[in-house]
């Protein structure tokens, strides 16, 4: 060797310079090689191995710095190409050193892959077989078997030719592996491991099935003795390899346990198949030593044994889980491999471990040897674990685990006896189900459901994680994706076609949900149902509000998610791509939640059906279920139509009376809904065909009736009135059977509903509607709470007569069911003892509902002044109240409702007067005299509600005369202590006389002076309220009934007076008790009473004190001891002190600010002053003097514009003028009048108040001395102005009635007094 070239000056000399190349020019580094020098150095035994080794690296430096060099040179001469490769191969067996060897190998794989030809190849194969089959023993073979090895890992098409061509050698590879020398076999095993590790596993299912199986065998044995860690590496990568040919894995498992070995000297060439089948056949097929293999590998320390052995299971139960899961199962691998998830974090030993497990349990095996009970916390501890990696197969491998634990594990062994693992299993699948992809997340759902059965809960029951799961499950609602109807047209196609899609994970997700929805609803009927699951105060985990029970508050949860976010959702998906199978859940977990919470149902029922459940369900049915298919669908949505639709049964008004109708109904439904499978469209002719079978027709007519009920019409209103209507007819003419009384009240119903768009009913439609009615025993069973009911019976004359009192008793007896009792009879109470208010109160719905029917149909009112004098007093009560409404409300038609209830009302009073005469009225609870109070009310309300230009107030004549007879006749036979019947009488008796003309009621006074029972009815009462404090009577009567004496004697004594009419009683009064009442007693009277007094006290001081109607007494406080002075003679009775008292207490209610009673101190004052000044002048201007009069001036000036320019303290200014120039002066008095008017300004005024101070300004320009001619024109001007706006208006109050309490006033009797 020279330099750095690669010759031998010894042997190139004679060597052709062909087999010479330099790469690169000398000077620049180039080395020569010469192949042939080569070639001599490593056959001449004489040369070192260094050179040898020196030449080798020199030919592979060649190789890799000039790709092909080498090639190029060898095919000139393939011979020397062949004795190349040949020296080389058989320095592989002579050569000991280990560099030497190494470069040996290097240029042997490196020259044959630049060769890349057969012939090449072939020599190699077959100078190596021809060196096993030489050789007695295979102990200097370890550098052939290496080189192999590299062949076959670097030269792809050698595995091939060895599979397809060498079976001989393959078979010499085996026997090899029986040699003890644990360096050959690691050789061996990796020859084979690259030669059947090749993509696609060619070659291992390309072996004859002889050599495949003999290499299983031989590698089991090797694998069972091997102790180097290089060769268990090798032999777990072959049994890899091996275990994923289905042949190979037969051989494997069937393999025989006791060991093959040889000594060095053995004859490897020996053909020993012969030996391993009888050694195999001796052996029993329970001892198969491969799981025991694998079992070894997973206690190893080494993660990438541990993986390629559950790798190996999981390849092995892949192909026949039940054939060799027993096997794997007996050799304890579960439990090894549950081991190796509680201490290992690589995410692919997690996976390969958890498919293991999977395949594992489908072997009952598995259970009934406790695996899952012995492995199940190592489970959920790396399920935690696993759902925190960024691989997320692994977690859903894991869910995938604990879902087949789940559902496989027997129901008799509890896998979470205690809370806390029930606990720490939730909380691992609530995270599952949180996570971020939605394959997991329905993996997670999976499990959820699984869990959710019975036997897999603790004791007690933990609810708050069932809860919870529930909650975690809602909350990943709002991830879906949905797309509406239109995008799903133009992506659907698409998205259907890609399972990966988000769409279709979405829809999964939320199938996955509902199954487990429905566990969720399984488990709480379970619970419910065992009490010994009930949690009780001392093992409760948690406690609940309100007192719910822990099962109540679960199903509470369950009904609000299903609510807010359940239905929606699936709504939304129904909307694009309607499934069945989600359907089917769906509606199954509707139909339980009817069961769970029976006691929210009717509200859930209530929304529900409102909003078109009904249409949904049975668009769904006869979408999915017609002709026979998806029977699970058809069974859920059955179901959920008959409970929704008894549930809305029980809540109609009236519900069914009794059971048998309830339970006919129910047939019905149960009986025709499975056959209903047709869409809404098929409805019209199913109701109109004879030959359609009548339960099925009952059943629509149901189902019409309950969905219209809640406002979702599932037909047209003429579509359905037309069809139930020919229904009805239909039915009536064959007789064939009889209508159930829930199908006739439902077809009463949607008659009555439809009917406003609907043609109206003549001849016979309308007879066989009738005798349908007619034929049910108890009518007041098919009524139900609707306006429409009450148009529908009043709009055909037949049907009103027959059934219109009691469709509108039905109506104004029972209340809506969502108020109570309580709640109405404080309404009426309140609407009774608190009549003022009750133009502000706004009536009630059913009133104003009959208020509308009245004026549609006018003949309805008869009915209800029927029904005021023949029912039971509630119910009169109500109908009076309705009718005052009515009267109340109706101005523009009020006369036609008047002159309709007055002979009515009268007719009414004729009948009470000749029921009564003999027996006395106020004695007995007769029906009839319970109504006379009520009749009476309603004559109020008519009189109150006339307008002022009807006849009954220009001339008391005709029916209104004879009401006012009737009225008087029946005061004088009551008792007085029936006050009940009393005061509407004498209300009526006083508004009668008050709102009439002076001129037409000569007859009215007469005829109630005439009327000795009512003068003594008034005497008592008036004597009752006038006894001394001390010592009150025992029957004081009610203040309403004293004012209403007060007043309507009052007016008796005007009309007397006006009339002269004779008086053949008088009434007795005690001037001096009043005066004491309203002086001493006035701070703890009624305000309303003090104005009835200072009313009665008027009316006699117009008279003077002597009228003939009353009889007044007086007493020494109120005129001295006798004899008599001048002024108490001239005053008698009231006199002198009497007068004076009067005036201080008439003074003290000027300045309230009850406004009625302000106007009847004004009255009053005005009346007392013109009596002082008729009987002694001097009286009156003495009264005049006193100190109140300029302090009550001072008082009522100082209280404010609006005090001041109130009409009735005009009038008292005005009166005190008139009666005294010098009490109020013009300045400050008068001017301060002047100038408020002049502020506010003569056209902001009322026309009462314009009228007072029209008054005052002419009192003013006749009366009092203005000082200057300035303020005479100013008052003149002003004058002027008050003249132009009040010539053409009323100087009097509006002349209606108005009711304060149970009193009645007429407003006219309080207009303040011009003269």
């Amino acid at each position: 060797m020279t330099d750095a070239n690669i010759v031998c000056d010894k042997f190139h000399f004679r060597h052709d310079p062909k087999w010479s190349v330099r790469l690169r020019p000398a000077e620049e580094g180039g080395v020569l090689l010469c192949v042939a020098c080569v070639i001599e150095i490593i056959e001449s035994e004489e040369i070192a191995s260094v050179r040898k080794t020196f030449a080798l690296s020199g030919v592979i430096g060649m190789m890799k710095s000039s790709p092909g060099a080498l090639r190029e040179l060898l095919r000139q001469d393939h011979r020397v190409t062949l004795h190349f490769i040949a020296t080389l191969l058989v320095m592989l067996q002579t050569v000991e050193e280990p560099v030497t060897l190494e470069k040996t190998d290097q240029v042997l794989v490196q020259l044959l892959l630049e060769l890349q030809n057969e012939p090449s190849f072939h020599l190699v194969l077959d100078e190596i077989h021809k060196q096993l089959s030489d050789q007695e023993s295979v102990k200097r073979f370890l550098p052939t078997f290496n080189f192999l090895g590299n062949l076959v890992k670097t030269v792809p098409n050698v595995a091939h030719s060895l599979v397809t061509q060498y079976v001989p050698l393959l078979d010499n590879l085996c026997s090899a592996m029986l040699y003890p020398d644990e360096a050959l076999k690691t050789s061996v095993v990796c020859v084979w491991l690259q030669l059947l590790g090749k993509p696609g596993h060619t070659a291992a299912q390309s072996l004859p099935c002889a050599t495949r199986d003999r290499l299983c065998v031989l590698l089991l044995q090797t694998f069972s003795n091997a102790s180097s860690a290089q060769l268990i590496r090798n032999c777990a990568g072959l049994l890899w390899q091996l275990v994923q040919v289905g042949e190979a894995v037969s051989a494997l498992m069937n393999s025989p346990g006791s060991p093959i070995m040889c000594d060095e000297n053995q004859d490897i060439l020996a053909n020993n198949s012969q030996t391993l089948i009888q050694n195999q056949e001796q052996q029993p097929t329970d001892r198969c030593p491969l799981p025991l293999l694998l079992k070894k590998l997973l206690l190893s320390g080494d993660e990438m044994l541990q993986l390629i052995s559950a790798k190996c299971v999981a390849a092995i139960l892949v192909h026949s889980p039940s054939q060799y899961g027993a096997a794997f199962i007996k050799a304890d691998i579960p439990g090894f491999l549950f081991d190796r998830l509680a201490c290992s974090s690589s995410e692919m030993l997690l996976w390969c471990v958890y498919s293991c497990l999977v395949l594992l349990t489908e072997d009952p095996l598995f259970f009934s040897q406790c695996h899952s009970i012995y492995g199940i916390e190592s489970l959920v501890r790396s399920l935690k674990e696993a759902l925190e990696m960024t691989n997320l197969e692994v977690p859903k491998q894991g869910l995938l685990l604990l879902t087949e634990i789940l559902e496989r594990q027997p129901p008799s062994v509890h896998l979470f006896p205690s809370g806390s693992a029930f606990v720490a299993v939730s909380e691992a699948v609530v995270t599952g189900v949180s996570s971020p992809c939605l394959l997991v997340a329905t993996q997670a759902v999976y499990a959820a459901g699984a869990l959710f059965r019975l036997n897999h809960q603790s004791r007690p029951v933990q609810y708050k994680e069932v809860e919870g799961l529930i909650k975690a499950i809602t909350d990943r609602f709002s991830e879906l994706l949905l797309l509406s109807p239109a995008k799903w047209q133009k992506t659907g196609k698409l998205r259907r076609s890609d399972p990966s899609s988000r769409t279709i994970k979405s829809k999964g997700f939320l199938l996955q949900a509902l199954v487990c929805f429905q566990a969720a609803c399984r488990l709480a009927e379970e619970c419910a149902s065992e009490p010994v699951l009930m949690e009780n105060p001392f093992t409760a985990p948690y406690k609940h509000k309100d007192g719910q029970g822990p099962v109540e508050s679960l199903c509470q949860c369950m009904l609000r998610c299903c609510d807010s976010v359940w239905i929606p959702t699936v709504l939304k998906m129904c909307e694009c791509a309607p499934s069945a199978q989600i359907l089917q859940y769906f509606y199954s977990i509707l139909s339980s939640l009817f069961t769970l919470l029976p006691s929210l149902m009717p509200l859930f029922a209530t929304k529900l059906a409102s909003s078109g459940f009904y249409r949904l369900a049975v668009e769904h049915k006869g979408l999915f279920c017609a002709g026979n298919r998806n029977p699970n669908l058809n069974a859920s949505c059955c179901g959920f139509l008959q409970k929704l639709s008894i549930c809305l049964l029980s809540l109609s008004d009236p519900p069914s009376h009794t059971n048998h109708d309830f339970e006919e109904a129910e047939i019905l439904l149960q009986c025709n809904l499975p056959s209903m499978c047709f869409h809404l469209s098929y409805w019209p002719s199913v109701l109109s065909e004879y030959e359609e079978p009548r339960t099925m027709q009952f059943c629509l007519v149901i189902m019409l009736c309950l969905a219209l009920q809640q406002g979702d019409r599932l037909l047209p209103d003429q579509t359905v009135f037309s069809r139930v209507a020919w229904l009805l007819q239909s039915v009536q003419e064959q007789s064939s059977c009889a209508l159930p009384c829930c199908v006739l009240r439902s077809a009463l119903y949607l008659l009555a509903v439809t009917q406003e768009k609907s043609p109206s009913l003549d001849g016979a439609p309308l007879n066989y509607i009738s005798k349908a009615l007619s034929s049910c025993q108890s009518f007041s069973s098919l009524c139900f709470r609707h306006p429409a009911l009450l148009h529908f019976i009043c709009r055909y004359p037949d049907l009103a007569e027959r059934f219109g009192p009691l469709v509108l008793e039905m109506w104004l007896t029972k209340q809506p069911a969502e108020q109570s009792t309580a709640d109405m009879r404080e309404r009426v109470e309140r609407t009774d003892g608190h009549a003022d208010q009750r133009q502000e109160q706004q009536p009630d719905m059913e009133t104003m509902e009959l208020v509308t029917l009245i004026e549609k149909y006018p003949n309805v009112i008869l009915t209800l002044l029927d029904m005021v004098s023949t029912r039971e007093a509630p119910l009169a009560e109500r109908v009076l109240a309705v009718l005052e409404v009515v009267l109340h409300g109706q101005r523009q038609s009020i006369t036609d409702f008047c002159t309709s209830l007055r002979p009515a009302l009268l007719q009414a009073l004729q009948r009470i007067n000749v029921e009564n005469m003999a027996h006395g009225l106020g004695q007995g609870h007769t029906s009839t005299v319970n109504s006379l109070p009520l009749v009476l009310k309603l004559l109020c309300v008519t009189q109150a509600s006339d307008p002022p230009s009807t006849p009954f107030y220009c001339n008391m004549e005709g029916v209104h005369f004879k009401l006012f007879y009737h009225v008087s006749s029946v005061i004088g036979m009551l008792k007085p202590t029936n006050t009940e019947s009393l005061l509407p009488a004498l209300n009526y008796l006083y508004c009668s006389l008050s709102l009439s003309p002076e001129h037409s009621t000569d007859r009215a006074v007469s005829m109630l002076l005439s009327n000795s029972g009512l003068m003594d009815q008034l005497q008592t009462v008036i004597s009752s309220s006038c006894a001394p404090p001390p010592s009150p009577p025992p029957a004081c009567p009610p203040l309403a009934l004293l004012c209403c004496s007060h007043l309507l004697l009052a007016s008796l004594i005007t009309l007397q007076c006006v009339h002269s009419t004779q008086v053949q009683k008088s009434i007795s009064w005690s001037l001096d008790a009043a005066l004491q009442r309203l002086l001493l007693q006035k701070k703890n009277t009624d305000n309303l009473l003090l104005v009835s007094y200072l009313r009665l006290l008027q009316a006699l001081l117009d008279v003077d004190l002597a009228s003939a109607v009353v009889h007044l007494s007086t007493g020494p406080g109120l005129v001295g001891p006798r004899p008599l002075t001048v002024e108490d003679g001239a005053l008698y009775p009231l006199g002198s002190t009497g007068a004076l008292c009067l005036l201080t207490t008439l003074s003290g209610l000027l300045l309230q600010k009850h406004e009625l009673l302000l106007r009847a101190s004004v009255n009053c004052l005005s009346s007392l002053l013109g009596f002082l000044k008729r009987r002694s002048p001097s009286s009156a201007k003495y009264a005049m003097r006193q100190p109140w009069t300029r302090f009550l001036l001072h008082c009522l000036l100082g209280s404010g514009e609006r005090c001041l320019l109130h009409p009735a303290i005009l009038r008292l200014i005005t009166v005190l003028v008139q009666h005294s120039s010098t009490v109020v002066l013009w300045e400050p008095d008068l001017l301060h009048v002047i100038e408020t008017v002049e502020r506010r300004g003569v056209k902001e005024l009322s026309q009462e108040t314009a009228q007072a101070l029209r008054l005052l300004l002419s009192q003013i320009q006749s009366g009092v001395s203005l000082p200057t001619e300035e303020q005479r024109l100013r008052v003149k001007k002003m004058m002027e102005e008050l003249e132009q706006q009040t010539e053409n208006c009323d100087p009097c109050l509006s002349s209606n009635i108005i009711h304060i309490g149970d009193v009645s006033i007429c407003l006219s009797d309080f207009t303040l007094k011009t003269s």
